[in-house]
């Protein structure tokens, strides 16, 4: 015999009540169905529930727990009538979405609270990664978005621009090439270049800012290689919006290369037609649009 899942609900008018005859008047029942399904329930919990010689409806010690475990699965069995309803609205059980680490996390942080004050029910799941290893983990995980730096197109893939974004080749103010002026290549190799290494073993990507040297030092990511330039281990880009204080305090100093100090990029934010994004990805696109054109970076 199964479990009647409306006695629980019984059970915590009856509670609420004090008495059979009130939470059958709330139920809409007779007062003997109510009496019946408890009394089922008891049965076939191999439980009293209630003290009977109490003129209230008084809980055992017994019930007081099965009522407290009956009341989380009525909210379980809630939240998942609450969430059928939201995915027969078209909303997805999941969105995955796959961000290059040389990205501005604000902007994507902000359309994500906007996006949960619609109260969907869709799961979200944000992996970073830099250069080839987000195209490389858009494809292997079956991804719906990625917010990427540079990627290898496809006829099935559907970019949209972002706004661009500046890197500036910097040093500590401590290193010696903080103080030199128009800095050819070979001088510049002579130093240790700080860079981010590829993420993926898949999809290499040769970074075209690199210089050549043999002093290269690749780190796992940009707030590594922040420490490490000032800590005035070398020098390397960094994208502007994660450095402005220090450019501003003068603990990190902009290079003076020949070839220039400065480089702009366009990111896209690409889905694919092999797998059409839902509501929640419609939405996520709308969002993460705005929010990067509100963005000062």
């Amino acid at each position: 015999m199964r479990i009647d899942v409306d006695a629980f609900k019984v059970l915590e008018v009856l509670v609420e009540e004090g008495s059979f005859a009130k939470a059958a008047e709330r139920l809409h029942k007779a007062q003997s169905a109510v009496s019946y399904q408890i009394k089922k329930l008891e049965q076939h919990l191999g439980v009293n529930l209630f003290c009977r010689d109490q003129y209230r409806a008084e809980l055992t010690p017994e019930g007081k727990v099965i009522l407290a475990e009956g009341q989380r699965l009525l909210q379980y069995l809630a939240n998942i009538e609450h969430l059928a309803s939201r995915f027969s609205e078209g909303w997805e059980p999941k969105l995955e979405l796959v961000i290059d680490g040389a990205l501005p996390m604000e902007p994507i942080m902000k359309a994500l609270k906007r996006m949960a004050a619609h109260q969907i029910p869709t799961k979200i799941q944000l992996n970073m990664e830099f250069l080839g290893g987000v195209q490389a983990r858009f494809e292997r995980d079956n991804a719906d978005l990625m917010l990427v730096k540079d990627y290898r197109t496809g006829p099935n893939y559907r970019p949209q621009s972002l706004p661009d974004i500046t890197s500036i080749l910097v040093v500590a103010a401590s290193h010696p090439l903080a103080v030199e002026e128009n800095i050819s290549l070979f001088e510049l190799q002579r130093h240790v270049e700080l860079t981010i290494e590829d993420s993926s073993p898949e999809i290499s990507y040769q970074d075209e800012l690199q210089f050549g040297g043999d002093k290269v030092f690749y780190l796992s990511g940009f707030i590594m290689k922040k420490n490490a330039l000032e800590m005035g281990l070398g020098f390397g880009w960094m994208p502007d919006f994660l450095i402005h204080d220090e450019l501003k305090r003068g603990e990190l100093v902009e290079v003076d290369f020949s070839g220039g100090s400065r480089h702009s990029f366009t990111p896209k934010l690409v889905s694919t037609m092999e797998r059409p994004l839902g509501k929640a990805g419609r939405l996520f696109t709308e969002l993460i649009m705005e929010e990067f054109d509100r963005a000062e970076l």
